[in-house]
C-alpha cells in the first residue's frame, strides 16, 4: 500500500510563512518608529507644540498686567448673532509707565493679546517724586467717569475700582484717588485715571 505524503513535507511550509512574516513585522515596527509627527488635522512636517519661549516671552515679562474686564459681546448679522469677546487690561512696569488697552476677538486669548498691544501703544510715562508720588492735584473726565487724584504723603495708596489698578501698575504711592461720578464702568474709570495722569506725564 503506497504511503501518503510524508509528515515532514506537510510541516515544511510553516517555517517559510513565519520567515516571510518576520521581516514584514519588523518593517512595520520600523515604519511606526520613523513616522513623522502629525497633528489632529493630519498635517505633518512639524514638531509638537509646547512652551516655545523666545524673545516674545522675554518682552512680555518686563510689564505686569491685570485684567479689569472681560465680557462676551454679540453683533446682529443677517444670518443671526455673531459672538466675540472683549477684554480690557492695564499694563505697567511699576516704575512710571502705564497704559490701558481694549481688544476684541473671537477667542479670549486673542482678545487679551490685542488688548496688550493696544496698551503698549498708548502707554504714558509719569514723572514721580522721590516718595513715588505725584507733584500736584490732577483731575480728568472720560465719558461719564470723573477722577481726581491728590498727593497725600505718608498715607500710602488710597483708591478703589480700576483706578487703584492703574496706580499700582504705574508704581504710584502716597496718593488719594476719588471717583467724583456715579459711573461703575471699570474701563472708563481706568481711562479717566490715565487722562488725569497725563498732566504729570513726561512729554
Amino acid at each position: 500500500m503506497p504511503e501518503d505524503t510524508p509528515i515532514e513535507t506537510q510541516n515544511a511550509p510553516l517555517p517559510e510563512t513565519q520567515a516571510a512574516e518576520a521581516p514584514r513585522a519588523s518593517a512595520q515596527a520600523g515604519a511606526s518608529e520613523k513616522r513623522p509627527f502629525r497633528d489632529r488635522q493630519g498635517r505633518g512636517g512639524g514638531r509638537p507644540r509646547g512652551n516655545r519661549g523666545g524673545p516674545r516671552d522675554a518682552a512680555r515679562s518686563e510689564f505686569a498686567q491685570k485684567l479689569i474686564g472681560i465680557r462676551r459681546v454679540a453683533r446682529v448679522m443677517a444670518g443671526g448673532r455673531r459672538f466675540n469677546f472683549s477684554a480690557a487690561l492695564v499694563l505697567g512696569d511699576k516704575k512710571g509707565k502705564v497704559g490701558v488697552g481694549l481688544g476684541k476677538a473671537a477667542d479670549t486669548q486673542l482678545a487679551i493679546e490685542k488688548a496688550t498691544r493696544a496698551a503698549k501703544k498708548n502707554m504714558i510715562t509719569i514723572s514721580l517724586t522721590k516718595n513715588r508720588s505725584i507733584g500736584q492735584n490732577v483731575e480728568a473726565k472720560y465719558c461719564a467717569s470723573v477722577v481726581e487724584i491728590r498727593p497725600s504723603p505718608g498715607r500710602g495708596l488710597v483708591a478703589g475700582s480700576s483706578v487703584r489698578t492703574v496706580l499700582e501698575l504705574a508704581g504710584v504711592s502716597d496718593v488719594t484717588a476719588k471717583l467724583l461720578s456715579r459711573s461703575k464702568n471699570p474701563v472708563n474709570n481706568a481711562r479717566a485715571a490715565i487722562e488725569a495722569l497725563r498732566a504729570v506725564a513726561i512729554k
